[in-house]
């Protein structure tokens, strides 16, 4: 563990404002009386999508159905939180929080659409160019959009974004920093975390693992992407993630792509992508480390000493193999904007795993932070994905039985160790490291998640469920 002093420097990049004792991140020093009156007049519009859709095979159609809601839905959700937004941010305040995200939600539920129609028909290609939406005086129809379009631009720097020159309208740099996040609130000392207890192997219960051993991202394979949640968009993320496992991984990966890259696993037979986001040391001279919307994640990017993969068992029932290309998703990036309903708590200390918190732990002397990722390991038995990404691979019961209609598949088990993390004290907003996050979600510890695409060929998925059915450590 190593130590550091002295207060963070905040760079002017940043200001800060009240806004009915709360504190909004502002990426430039617009008035926000102007920004507040144009929001209150807009809504948002998006593109049309059903007066562009081929004609839908009958085996599809419920799936293209459930997408089509999905579209409205979010929607709905958008100009819920421009009108909750009132007021806030800066003129790319809307683009960064709200239109860009929007964006990349539809991006990927139109990809879903033309996969979906693609299986039994020509896949319609041009769907993507439906994602982007824009600002409207209400009523007013959405824009078509232009030839080749594929998503919203990301403001370029110099767009209300000088870097060297803004004025922090007279706040504080604790004022910025809170608005950054996180403060000492978010931080809590190991010991005072209460001891917890998971299920037990029982009767029935499949007792093996193995371990896949596929370091700890030394090739430096990182971006911004979500390829799980947003295929095809980049930054969807708007924070960075570590990679290992496959080596290709990125926003434009297929099923196809992965399955012919090469992989950093030791058993070549896995070429399963296995992601998490970043951690970075907070120091006095923080700079921006991730692409230009993303300068709210600051600090030095630190790889874990020690990444561990474990494949286990079920504690009531065997478990059957897991289908290729499944997709796996742990806990909510947005679960401050969101609420804590997918939000899972995964952080400890090296020699005090049985006390798992959602805060960030300050270790003792000689113990190490540490992440778990327990990850949901009951399948509907039928599809790799689903439309929120979560419904087709859940978590069991308290016991540890699958739901009905559902069966045990390996459970992966991510352990992610840090030697490298300082073990100071935060003191109000300085604070010794912090997760990367949406700026929206101020680096809250809950907002921790890990992702994952089983890549494995038929022959190792078989030997992983021999070893744990039969009780085996492999």
């Amino acid at each position: 563990m190593r130590n550091r002093s002295g207060r963070r420097r905040l760079r002017p990049w940043l200001g800060a404002v009240s806004l009915g004792g709360s504190i909004a991140l502002v990426l430039s020093g617009a008035p926000l009386s102007a920004q507040a009156s144009s929001m209150a007049a807009e809504t948002i519009v998006c593109p049309g999508v059903n007066g562009r859709l081929p004609e839908i095979p009958a085996a599809a159609q419920n799936e293209v159905d459930q997408n089509l809601e999905l579209l409205e839905t979010q929607l709905q959700e958008a100009n819920t939180r421009l009108a909750n937004s009132e007021g806030q941010g800066g003129p790319n305040f809307v683009r960064n929080a709200i239109l860009d995200p929007l964006t990349a939600k539809r991006t990927a539920t139109l990809n879903r659409i033309a996969t979906a129609i693609g299986r039994t028909a020509e896949r319609p290609d041009d769907l993507a160019t439906l994602a982007p939406c824009e600002l409207s005086e209400t009523g007013a129809p959405a824009p078509e959009p232009s030839d080749g379009a594929t998503g919203s631009p990301s403001p370029e720097p110099g767009d209300g974004q000088d870097e060297g020159n803004q004025d922090d309208g007279g706040q504080s740099e604790e004022d910025i920093a809170a608005a950054i996040g996180p403060s000492a609130e978010d931080f809590i000392d190991i010991r005072q975390v209460p001891r917890n207890q998971r299920p037990q192997a029982r009767g029935n219960g499949s007792s093996g693992s193995f371990v896949s051993n596929c370091g700890t991202n030394q090739e430096e394979h990182r971006n911004t992407d979500n390829l799980i949640n947003a295929p095809g968009v980049v930054n969807a993320a708007q924070h960075l993630h570590d990679y290992v496992g496959n080596v290709s991984a990125d926003a434009f990966s297929t099923n196809e792509s992965l399955a012919a890259s090469d992989t950093t696993c030791r058993n070549k037979a896995d070429k399963t992508t296995y992601f998490w986001p970043v951690i970075r040391v907070r120091g006095p001279n923080d700079e921006p480390g991730a692409p230009e919307v993303d300068k709210n994640n600051i600090g030095t990017p630190v790889r874990p000493s020690v990444a561990r993969l474990e494949y286990r068992g079920n504690p009531v029932s065997d478990v059957t193999a897991a289908p290729r290309f499944l997709r796996i998703n742990f806990g909510d990036a947005k679960a401050v904007t969101n609420g804590p309903a997918n939000a899972k708590a995964v952080w400890t200390c090296t020699g005090f795993t049985d006390r798992i918190t959602d805060k960030y732990p300050i270790c003792p002397s000689g113990s190490n932070v540490t992440r778990i990722f327990d990850m949901p390991s009951c399948w509907d038995g039928q599809n790799t994905d689903s439309a929120n990404h979560r419904d087709h691979l859940v978590f069991p019961d308290d016991s540890g039985a699958c739901p009905d209609g559902t069966q045990a598949v390996p459970q992966l088990r991510m352990t992610l160790v840090y030697n490298d993390l300082p073990n100071t004290r935060p003191n109000g907003t300085d604070v010794p490291f912090a997760l990367d996050s949406f700026a929206s979600e101020r680096h809250n510890p809950i907002t921790d998640h890990v992702g994952a695409i089983g890549v494995m060929e038929e022959e190792l998925m078989e030997t992983v469920v021999q070893c744990i059915n039969s009780g085996r450590r492999c």
